[in-house]
């Protein structure tokens, strides 16, 4: 198991109720490869350094986690197909 931060920008008209069944979705991935969430913290909505899908805002979600590195991969692949996610980066800890 290796540590990993997430962190992911979901489209800014997205409300509550929608942005928790995303997290959950996403928690649901990374348990279900065998990987646990240590840390989950919601930034909020912030404004964008440049535009993404003609939007100048955002809504952020960091989390960190303990997965195996093919997990990773899965989740990767996942994230890529999740509509309402803008961006999202997942990094190595050290």
């Amino acid at each position: 198991m290796r540590d990993y931060e997430l962190v992911f920008i979901v489209h800014p008209d997205i409300d509550d109720n929608a942005m928790i069944e995303i997290i959950d979705r996403v928690k649901g991935w990374i348990t279900e490869s065998g990987g646990t969430v240590v840390k989950e913290d919601r930034w909020g909505k912030r404004r964008l350094a440049y535009q993404i899908r003609k939007q100048r805002d955002g809504q952020y979600m960091f989390m960190q986690l303990q997965l195996s590195p093919s997990a990773a991969g899965d989740l990767n692949r996942n994230m890529r197909f999740l509509e309402p996610v803008m961006r999202f980066l997942i990094t190595v800890v050290e």
